[in-house]
């Protein structure tokens, strides 16, 4: 029937492999419990009715088990009354109901077997539901820790691209050649100032010393 084939793949889902296949693991999980649940109350219905019948057809077999022995009391009192023809009537309806409580022997079997079919159904089921549901935040916290690792992972080998590095040295070392640039003509400013100042004070020390020989030979 189209509820056991439901069942049926419900119960073989690996739902490791449905979370790596699905783009939104979350809701994925979310239905496949929604959808467990649902079958699970129709399961549970069908074993309802499937007892229910099983039941009823108990009570027919009942039924004409005693049929059967009634008739075949007819048949025998027949007998005593001598009046065969009505006897023999009698037998034909005991006949009749000894083969319809065969009958019902039969789909008696048949109904327990369905019966135990569903019943086991319905525990695996339950069992594979409750695997779910105390899986399920396991199942999505161990997927976003594996997705997040893929992003580290894919961050650090866009950090080791070669190629990468090897601009990021060149834009660095044009730097480091710009600043010290910067400095050395920084330095050489600086000291083009000191030495005309120097050159300006030797000018008039100079011209003191001179001074003061012209003083000196003014005097003699």
């Amino acid at each position: 029937m189209a509820l056991m084939e439901r069942v049926s793949t419900l119960v073989r889902a690996n739902l490791n492999d449905l979370i790596d296949k699905a783009e939104d693991p979350e809701k994925m999980l979310k239905q496949v419990i929604l959808d467990m649940e649902n079958q699970l109350m129709q399961v549970k219905t069908q074993v309802a009715i499937s007892i229910a019948d099983l039941h009823l057809l108990e009570k027919r077999r009942r039924e004409n088990e005693d049929k059967v022995g009634e008739w075949m009391r007819k048949a025998e009192l027949a007998v005593d009354k001598k009046q065969e023809d009505l006897a023999r009537a009698a037998l034909e309806r005991h006949k009749s109901y000894q083969q319809m409580t065969e009958s019902f022997i039969q789909q008696i079997e048949d109904q327990k077997t369905q019966v135990e079919t569903l019943k086991s159904a319905l525990r695996k089921l339950e069992q594979k539901l409750a695997e779910a549901q105390a899986k399920v935040e396991l199942l999505v916290a161990q997927h976003r820790r594996t997705r997040a690792a893929g992003k580290a992972a894919d961050a650090q080998m866009a950090m080791g691209d070669r190629a990468k590095l090897a601009t990021f040295d060149r834009m660095k070392h044009k730097v480091e050649c710009s600043e010290a640039i910067g400095q050395a003509k920084a330095v050489l400013a600086g000291e083009d100032i000191d030495d005309r100042f120097a050159k300006l004070e030797k000018e008039d020390e100079i011209e003191r010393m001179l001074a003061e020989i012209k003083q000196r030979r003014s005097s003699a």
